[in-house]
């Protein structure tokens, strides 16, 4: 065994003064209480204490965001009834059916048409008017009738893009107007750390919290109104093809009749 010095075997462990004690007792209370204060993390209550153009920024993302997603689903609706319009009607007017009937049943009354019917439905109409006029040719017969498809055919596009603009300004702006409401915050935060003479982490915290909810609000607004812009905008645009695809078609259906 080895002996202990002597001057270690009298040494007397004091108690910590009551100053200290009174020191790490404060610095545990205070660690409780931010620990309690994070369990009790709201993003409401970060809401509700932000300053007004931070609150005005994340009224404008929710009223953005609301609209966005009302769009999105009534434009889902229309574009998937125009996809199946289409695929009906092409397939009756492949199945061997007149013309003349299919005018008649798209010119029935109180029946709206649309889409590649409307298209047809225009095309069909002007032809035959031009062919009551004397002294036309079949080239300007021809002519008139692909005028008239064209004009439905814009027409028609028109009615499905409707609203998409609107998509894509949510998109590519919602973010800035969150960052915007972030940065005022923050700045806000920093301003009033100048009347204080002791600044901590926890005193610019509950501030910085509540101008970040902003960005994250701008992107959940940004973020779906990107995704639906893109996709809605492709399908448009397929079905655009169609449309024009269908009246080339129906061109050359007209011009061998004109020729016969």
């Amino acid at each position: 065994m080895i002996p202990m010095p002597s001057t270690l075997l009298a040494t007397v462990v004091e108690p910590l003064p009551q100053e200290a004690g009174q020191a790490v007792g404060d610095a545990l209370g205070q660690a409780s209480e931010l620990a309690a204060a994070s369990g009790d993390f709201s993003i409401l209550e970060l809401i509700l204490h932000a300053s007004i153009p931070v609150q005005l920024v994340m009224l404008i993302l929710v009223f953005a965001s609301v609209a966005s997603w009302v769009i999105i689903f009534r434009k889902k609706r229309v574009l998937d009834r125009a996809e199946r319009e289409a695929e009906q009607f092409e397939e009756r007017f492949w199945s061997g059916t007149e013309l003349n009937k299919l005018y008649a049943g798209a010119t029935e009354r109180n029946r709206a048409v649309g889409g590649m019917e409307a298209i047809f439905e225009a095309g069909f109409r002007e032809f035959g008017r031009q062919r009551q006029r004397r002294g036309i040719d079949s080239r300007t017969q021809l002519e008139g009738a692909q005028r008239g498809m064209r004009v439905a055919a814009s027409r028609e596009l028109d009615d499905l893009e409707q609203n998409l603009e609107f998509l894509a300004n949510v998109g590519s702006i919602s973010p800035y107007i969150g960052l915007f409401g972030t940065v005022w915050g923050i700045m806000v935060s920093f301003h009033g750390l100048a009347n204080m003479k002791e600044a901590t982490i926890a005193t610019v915290a509950p501030g910085i919290s509540e101008a970040l909810v902003a960005t994250a609000m701008g992107l959940f607004a940004a973020i779906p109104a990107v995704w639906a812009y893109n996709r809605y905008a492709t399908k448009v645009e397929r079905i655009g093809g169609r449309y024009d695809a269908f009246a080339d078609e129906f061109a050359s259906i007209l011009e061998r009749q004109v020729q016969d």
